[in-house]
Parts: C-alpha cells; sequence; structure tokens
C-alpha cells in the first residue's frame, strides 16, 4: 500500500482518513486525492500535510481518461467520493445518481482492469430504518434490533438508493470480474471538518453564531454515532487486513436520538436545555439506525477508540469554536438554504 488513491479525500470524512493515514502510517509514500472540490470539498481540509507526501488531483471521478491515468500507477483505491446529504437529494437527486452510481462505475471499471484493490466506503442508510426501541419488545432487547452485512437493502431517499446502487455494482464486479474489493457500511460519523450543513455541526455553528439550534420534528429519530477517527482506523484495518469480496459493519455502540444529542450540546456549551426551535421534519425521515459492528471487531480486531460520545463530541466542539474561519463565510448561505425550506 505504498501509493493510495483517495477519492473525495478534501471532504469530511476522506480528509480525516488522509491525515490519519499520514500520522500513523509512514510506510505509505504517497497519497493522491481525487476530488471535484464540489461545495463539500475544502482545500483546506488537507492544510498542513506534506506536498511530497500529499498530492490534490481536481477532477470529476466520472471522467474515465482521468480516473484511468491515476488508477494505472495505484495500489489501491480507497473511495469517499459521494453526494450525501440526504436534503439535497430530496431536492434534486441528479447529482446523487450521477456521482455516486455512475462514478462508482467508472472507478471499478479502472480497477477491475489494472487490477488494483478498492475499497468501498458505503452507509448504513442502504438498510433503511429500524423501528424506535420504544416500539420493540422488551424496548429493543431482542433479537433483528441492530444492521448486519445480512441485512436487506430497504433505501429510503434518492441518496441512500444511490449508495445502495454502488455497493451492488461492486459486489458485482467481484463476482463476474474478479474485482479486489471490500465494502463497508458505516453509521453517522461526527468530528473535524464536518460541512455545517450536518447537524451536529449545523447546531455547534448556530450557537457559535448566536442562533438557535433547529431540531427536526420530535426529536426522536435515531443515530448510531462514531467519532470520524475511528472510521478512518477501521477503514485501513479492512484495507490491510479484509478479506476480498465481503463487507464489513463500522459501528462504536453510539446510538442517540436527535434530542439528546442537541440536548448534550446545549449543556456542553452551556445553554438551557429548551433553548432551541422545533422545525418541519424530513420528508421520509428514517426512524433509526443501529450498527452490529461484531464481524469487524471479531474477525479483524478493530476496536473503537472514542467510546464516551461526549467526550468525542466536546472534542469537536472545541474544534469548530477554534476554527471559525473554516466555516464563517458558508454559514449564512447554509442557514438561508434551510429557512426557505422552513427547517
Amino acid at each position: 500500500m505504498e501509493n493510495l488513491i483517495v477519492t473525495g479525500g478534501a471532504g469530511f470524512i476522506g480528509s480525516n482518513f488522509v491525515h490519519y493515514v499520514v500520522e500513523h502510517h509512514p510506510e505509505v509514500q504517497h497519497i493522491t486525492v481525487l476530488d471535484k472540490l464540489t461545495y463539500a470539498g475544502n482545500r483546506e481540509n488537507l492544510a498542513g500535510l506534506p506536498v511530497e507526501k500529499v498530492g490534490l488531483v481536481v477532477g470529476d471521478i466520472c471522467d474515465a481518461n482521468l480516473v484511468n491515468k491515476l488508477v494505472k500507477g495505484a495500489d489501491a483505491v480507497v473511495h469517499y467520493a459521494a453526494e450525501s446529504h440526504n436534503d439535497n437529494s430530496l431536492l434534486d437527486p441528479s447529482p446523487f445518481i450521477q456521482t455516486n452510481i455512475v462514478g462508482t462505475y467508472t472507478l471499478i471499471q479502472a480497477c477491475q482492469k489494472y487490477g488494483v484493490r478498492f475499497h468501498h466506503i458505503s452507509t448504513d442508510e442502504v438498510y433503511g430504518d429500524l423501528p424506535l426501541r420504544e416500539d420493540l419488545p422488551g424496548h429493543g432487547e431482542g433479537l433483528g434490533e441492530k444492521f448486519t452485512p445480512e441485512s436487506r437493502y430497504n433505501p429510503s431517499s434518492p441518496y441512500s438508493s444511490s449508495k445502495a446502487s454502488s455497493d451492488l455494482l461492486v459486489r458485482a464486479w467481484v463476482r463476474s470480474f474478479g474485482l479486489k474489493a471490500t465494502i463497508s457500511n458505516c453509521s453517522n460519523n461526527y468530528g473535524p471538518y464536518q460541512h455545517i450543513e450536518k447537524f451536529i455541526p449545523r447546531q455547534i455553528t448556530n450557537i457559535l453564531s448566536g442562533i438557535r439550534p433547529k431540531l427536526y420534528g420530535s426529536g426522536k429519530n435515531v443515530r448510531d454515532w462514531i467519532h470520524t477517527n475511528d472510521h478512518s482506523r477501521a477503514v485501513w484495518t479492512i484495507l490491510t487486513k479484509g478479506k476480498i469480496g465481503e463487507t464489513y459493519l463500522i459501528g462504536a455502540n453510539g446510538e442517540k436520538n436527535n434530542k439528546e444529542v442537541l440536548n448534550l450540546i446545549l449543556k456542553l456549551m452551556g445553554k438551557s436545555s429548551d433553548d432551541y426551535d422545533r422545525v418541519k421534519d424530513r420528508p421520509g425521515h428514517d426512524l433509526r439506525y443501529a450498527i452490529d459492528s461484531t464481524k469487524l471487531r471479531r474477525e479483524l480486531g478493530w476496536q473503537p477508540i472514542f467510546t464516551d460520545f461526549e467526550t468525542g463530541l466536546q472534542h469537536t466542539i472545541d474544534w469548530y469554536t477554534a476554527h471559525e474561519s473554516w466555516w464563517r463565510n458558508e454559514k449564512a448561505t447554509v442557514e438561508a438554504k434551510y429557512s426557505k425550506n422552513g427547517q
């Protein structure tokens, strides 16, 4: 794994992975970041990394000529690039179809052609949602309460449908063409460099901006949170130890409903627990996600480090507080977009 390509490596989760590899795996000689630099990609996410070790190529993963040129000399491709915001997919699905499906197809074609190892980053949202714990017998203590690698795909939005499609393409290329690939489906990430349209950084930056935080609907919808640093470690483990053709689920047992998360943000930032506004719910808002990462833990020996959500959240609040220049210029635009949609 001396020469890596990281697609979407200037985005939130991808850039954290690049930082992780540079810091912890000196055996990697060079990382080529291929990123289109849409609104979710940011050159500043790669600031401070050694230029002799990390190079940014601004380009589209749907550009077959560019992709073939880059992949030909690589040892592995780690594929983070994706349109990923559910709300945006409901407003305009077309970029999600193009990037998440056509882009993945372009990459796996090149990796299959040149015999390059491929790891595909996906989401737990491909499985749809689960009942809320309060709606389950024994309050969720029974079987079938978490997603496993055997769970049926049941996507709810254009975003999750496009990711499900890309997963299935990778599986088909493994079986039909011998693609050397693995897949990981991860729960919701939080941490540094996350775009402020997302739930946790939006609430943090709202408070820092003197704006009341916003909560969708009842706030009962549950997400399974994992710190992005733990995700990066898991991806490296799968890339280097995972079995070709296998799917691994990444999660840190971090189930919290949105109201719990918002209340904890308010507490950590010195605000009253009722200092927020309720806004209309997202259409088709999935009730609950929960990941069973037993396979990853047992077979590959991975364990999360950020096991205390409050500590990880404080770490995230501290980062956004210290890096106001990173997000300030976009804040008004993001909030105006939400306001237009009553959110």
